[in-house]
């Protein structure tokens, strides 16, 4: 099997991987890599050559409430009623001679029904196994700041030269 593309030229598939190059700093939050990134950006530095690492990932799940035969029935038509509003979007482009909307709006009210329906009949089955809502997020513990090695010398002087000190650099 060959990779070669329409032209007759070969291409490669690129695979995610992690940056070569040298760290220059490490942070603790990812709004101060960035900023790094900004301050070296503003200094005319090469940022294609610059990347924010994120080391040592864990899973944070934050709870956000509980759960209740009326939350989850409230949220089931909700979802089941933008799904009726799309529905009744593609109707009404397509039907184009009547003059009332009463198709569109059944078509808002089945899918809000069907919604809550579904969501109820998916909430009975895991009773008690989850009875809250969460949101869940992969976050790193330190972020570093990783350079080409042709320019990390420079990266480090413009960091230098514009104070900035918050984070260890290297």
């Amino acid at each position: 099997m060959s990779n070669a593309g329409p032209l007759g030229g070969r291409r490669g598939i690129q695979l995610p991987s992690v940056p070569k190059g040298e760290v220059i700093a490490t942070y603790e939050s990812y709004l101060d890599a960035q900023q790094t990134v900004d301050v070296l950006a503003r200094a005319d530095f090469p940022v294609g050559g610059v990347s924010i690492v994120g080391n040592d990932l864990k899973s944070v799940e934050h709870i956000t409430g509980r759960l209740s035969w009326g939350r989850v029935a409230l949220a089931g038509a909700a979802s089941g009623a933008w799904f009726g509003i799309f529905l009744a979007i593609v109707l009404f482009i397509f039907n184009t001679g009547r003059a009332d909307l009463s198709l569109e709006i059944a078509a808002v009210l089945l899918g809000a029904g069907f919604g809550m329906l579904f969501s109820l009949v998916s909430y009975a089955l895991t009773r008690g196994r989850r009875d809250y809502t969460s949101q869940t997020a992969v976050l790193a513990t330190s972020y570093a700041v990783v350079v080409d090695p042709d320019s990390a010398n420079r990266a480090r002087n413009v960091l230098a030269n514009a104070g900035r000190g918050t984070g260890t650099v290297l």
